[in-house]
């Protein structure tokens, strides 16, 4: 039976590439109890599985449209000019919207799922987090297009190009904090998802050494962010993974969507005494 709670809480999906798919797992059980967030936070890959559960997508659509939205489809379209922009900046005018790949397919695949829909519009509250390109600085993003956030809150470094909003250029969400758990309201209980990064032992390519680099920046600010938190509301859930997953490992799904499930299962006790909410049992004793 759905029972009523006390205190509302805010369902926080930090940034992982694929990994962060877990949290449409943790959705599903989380519906399948009758809790429903009142508001979602999410950073980077986080807030594309996110936003589907803020406009209202029960967990087995939203885990169908996930399919189509991450994929190694989405990094595969080349841009030709890069390569000559890395060897010639001068010559090739290399600035500030540098970029390794073209981003129309994703955002095609986003504008598919979303449509014109906008962040305030949404059925639940939703926050995506980006980052400043210019100045570094963390920006929540709780009104406008969800394409334009959500290419914002992904465009990581080289890879993609910065989002342009407003006045200001926007990358990556990771970069700045890649779990969000202060997007929630001081009265929310916080059930978050995140992912610590692998870090490479050998930096034998430039992507490890990249990847190396990227690993202590986001474990470092990931392990600030916690330290920060308050204990007293924060539900926290970082799964280790039995396995290595890459950013766009999408044959890893159904093993990231069971390792969700079983994440929000072992959380359920905490979140439901942090709630106010008794469970079935103690209503019949």
């Amino acid at each position: 039976m759905t029972l009523p709670i006390n205190r509302p809480f805010t369902l926080v999906l930090g940034s992982g590439g694929v990994k962060s798919v877990a949290g449409l797992g943790v959705a599903e059980v989380l519906q399948r109890e009758g809790l429903h967030p009142a508001a979602v936070a999410g950073c980077s890959a986080g807030a594309v599985f996110g936003a589907l559960l803020a406009m209202g997508c029960r967990a087995p659509e939203a885990i169908r449209q996930a399919t189509q939205l991450w994929s190694r489809e989405i990094t595969s379209r080349r841009r030709h000019r890069a390569l000559l922009e890395l060897a010639l900046p001068g010559l090739m005018r290399f600035g500030d919207d540098f970029a390794m790949r073209d981003d129309r397919l994703i955002r095609e695949r986003l504008r598919q799922a979303f449509g014109d829909s906008r962040l305030e519009q949404l059925a639940t509250p939703m926050h995506v987090q980006a980052t400043d390109a210019l100045s570094g600085e963390g920006v929540a993003l709780r009104s406008g297009s969800v394409v334009e956030a959500l290419r914002a809150s992904v465009a990581l470094p080289f890879l993609f190009a910065p989002q342009p909003w407003g006045e200001r250029l926007l990358v990556d969400g990771s970069l700045s904090q890649p779990l969000p758990v202060a997007a929630a309201e001081p009265s929310h209980v916080v059930l978050a998802l995140g992912f610590r990064v692998p870090f490479p032992q050998r930096a034998s390519s430039a992507s490890r050494l990249a990847t190396r680099v990227t690993a202590a920046l986001s474990n470092n600010l990931l392990d600030a962010q916690l330290a920060n938190a308050d204990p007293h509301r924060l539900v926290l859930m970082v799964p280790a993974l039995e396995r290595r997953v890459g950013l766009f490992d999408t044959e890893a799904m159904p093993y990231l969507l069971d390792l969700g499930r079983r994440a929000a299962e072992a959380a359920l006790p905490r979140l439901r005494l942090l709630l106010g909410q008794r469970t079935a049992l103690s209503v019949a004793a």
